[in-house]
This record gives structure tokens, sequence and C-alpha cells, in this order.
């Protein structure tokens, strides 16, 4: 069923998109500020259920791209998005019916959110990737047949760029990259414009619906002083995600992050409160491994998500430092997500891991 977002809605809903955002995504704070904004001048937004779209409508998703590190240096002013979208219904000739995530964690949880308050356009439930992954080309739309392009960039002093790579996704990604990184690092783009059909068929459904559940889940046990992470658990077993499982326990002890071609990528240590284990993740923008005493834990495509320890509150790659003290949680990815032709696009061999994917619920026991 569909649903209206408020301005009440966004602190919930910021918090489960940083949890779904595996540590990458960009920061949902900044997207939160701008939806809020926008919702005080616009007023609220509808939430379309994807079995609502109709199958002859044009949806055409906007997000942000670049490395999460640099958005804290370059905020954007909520006009980039519009001007993505816009230079994309111009380039096919047709406006756009609704607007939609490419990812359901992180900033570009809210960035469709601002477009839609903006334009007065209603945001699909639902979204490409199920959580946050670092490259474009790495979506259910185009595993499950929809090309990216043509796609669309807007810069923050006006500029435009539009790239046809036809089906190549993967090129389309490197292209745009590019441009991004001349823009400065960051950039906002309008992709996968597709039917209503091809939403129903292609996307991770209800994603929004599940990041307000999972912020909300973790606020509503600390005000109740229950242990957050043992209420998400159970709020998740009734959602595609049905699996949460504790990977570690303890205090960061070194975190190397490093920005290059467009991407945050490094490592980070923690060390068990009793001095006994330790933990390693790597990252590009996203948490891609969660290794213990050198044994792999969970991969990607499953969650690996860092949250404080007290209070459960999501942690950022960018924002990882030394001596916090943190749970570090895998979760579980809908089938969707766990084809072949999935894990061909966005599992292991994607980021040159030499691990087989092995679900959590597997490697972990309960």
């Amino acid at each position: 069923m569909s649903w209206t977002l408020t301005e009440d809605d966004l602190p919930d809903l910021a918090r489960g998109a940083a949890v779904l955002g595996t540590g990458g995504g960009g920061d949902p704070y900044v997207g939160r500020l701008l939806v809020r904004e926008a919702i005080r001048e616009h007023g609220p937004v509808t939430v379309l259920d994807p079995a609502e779209v109709d199958d002859a409508a044009l949806v055409v998703p906007t997000a942000q791209m670049g490395a999460p590190t640099v958005v804290h240096e370059k905020l954007p002013s909520g006009a980039e998005p519009v001007l993505a979208l816009r230079t994309l219904e111009k380039h096919i000739g047709r406006r756009a019916d609704a607007t939609m995530p490419i990812e359901c964690g992180g900033i570009n949880s809210m960035i469709p959110l601002l477009v839609g308050a903006r334009l007065g356009l209603p945001v699909v439930d639902g979204d490409g990737m199920g959580r946050a992954f670092p490259e474009l080309q790495m979506e259910t739309f185009g595993v499950y047949g929809v090309p990216g392009s043509p796609m669309a960039i807007g810069g923050e002093r006006g500029e435009t760029t539009v790239i046809d790579t036809g089906a190549d996704n993967r090129r389309m990604e490197w292209l745009a990259r590019g441009v991004t990184v001349r823009l400065g690092g960051v950039a906002h783009i309008a992709e996968y414009a597709m039917s209503g059909a091809d939403v129903k068929r292609t996307a991770v459904p209800r994603t929004l619906s599940l990041a307000l559940t999972v912020g909300r889940t973790i606020r509503e046990a600390r005000e109740a002083n229950e242990d957050p992470v043992a209420r998400l658990a159970a709020a998740l077993t009734e959602t595609p995600y049905r699996h949460l499982r504790v990977l570690f326990r303890g205090k960061v002890s070194d975190v190397e992050r490093r920005t290059e071609a467009g991407f945050a990528r490094g490592r980070a240590a923690a060390v068990s409160f009793d001095g006994v284990h330790k933990l390693e993740i790597q990252f590009q923008n996203e948490n891609l491994i969660a290794c213990v005493d050198g044994e792999v834990r969970c991969l990607v495509p499953d969650l690996i998500c860092v949250l404080e320890a007290a209070t459960a509150e999501p942690i950022t790659t960018e924002t990882l430092r030394y001596g916090q003290r943190v749970t570090v949680v895998g979760i579980s990815t809908p089938a969707l997500m766990r084809t072949p032709e999935a894990l061909a696009t966005f599992g292991p061999p994607a980021f040159g891991l030499p691990h087989a994917f092995v679900p959590v619920e597997a490697r972990v026991p309960r």
C-alpha cells in the first residue's frame, strides 16, 4: 500500500538507511536535512508501493554518485538531482511519472525524496541494490535486463552530461566516474529509466519501508532500555532480510582510509574487549568483507554493518575512528540478490575477492 512520508519520518528513515548502507552510500544526515527543507517548502512525499505503479509509467531513478568522504566538504544545494532528471527527460523526450532510489542505503535513500518533494513526483518504494554498492552497474535493474543508459549527470555549477553506452552498464559507470571526479568528486545522476512493469520485475521491493522499520526499531528499543540489536534481529525476521548475525564486539584499533578514483577505499581493524580476537573489514565506499581471526564471517552482497556498541547507531566508513566501541553485524540479502546472475554483478568476484559467496546465516550460527 502506498503511504505519505512526512518530516517526522526522516530521523528514523535516515538511521535505517545508514544501516542498510553497510558503511557507505553517503551520509544520510545531509540528505535528511535537504529533504526536510523540501518538505517544509513543498509538502509531504507520496511513496508508491511497486505493485501500484502503472505498467506503462516512466520511472526514472535519481541518485548521488562519488566518494562519501567528499560530501562532507561539498554539500549539495539540492538542485543538482533535479537538474539531472530534467536533463534526462529532455534527452528521451518524455516526463517522468515517478522517481525511485537506485540504492536504499545512505544518502541515496534521500535524493529521490528530495526530487519528489521539489517536483511533486511520487517515489517508488524500492531500489536496485537492496543496500548500497559503490558502482553503477551493480544494480538488480541491470542484472535483470534494464540498461542504465542513457544517463544524465548534473553538477553543482549547472554542468550537464548525457552518457549513452547502450547495454554496457560497466562502461557507463567508467565514463560517469571520470566525469564525477572532474566535477570535484561528487555529482548527481538520473539513470535506469524504465517502465512500471520493469520496476515490478527488477527492483528490490519496499526498501524505503524497510529502512524506516530498521531506524524506528533501533530508536524504540533504546527508548524502552532494550537491546536494539536483539530487537532489530527480531524485526528483520518478518522481512526478506530475515537473518541477522552478530559478527564481532570490540574496539576499533586502526583505520586506513583514502579517497582515490572517485571512491573511499580502505580497511578497519578492531580487537575484542577481552583482547583475544581480531576483526578486519575491507571497504570500497561500503563494507565488502569481514574476517575474524583470519576467517571470513560475512561478505558481499550480504550486509556488513558497524554499529555503535551502546546505542546501535550506524557508523559509516568515513566516520570510523580509533577507539570506537562497536558491534558488527551481518544481515542476509533477499533471494533476488543471491542468484548466479546477481553474484556475477555484485558478489565477491566483482570486487576481486578470492572467496566464494556463502550466506551469512550459513557462516555464523545463530
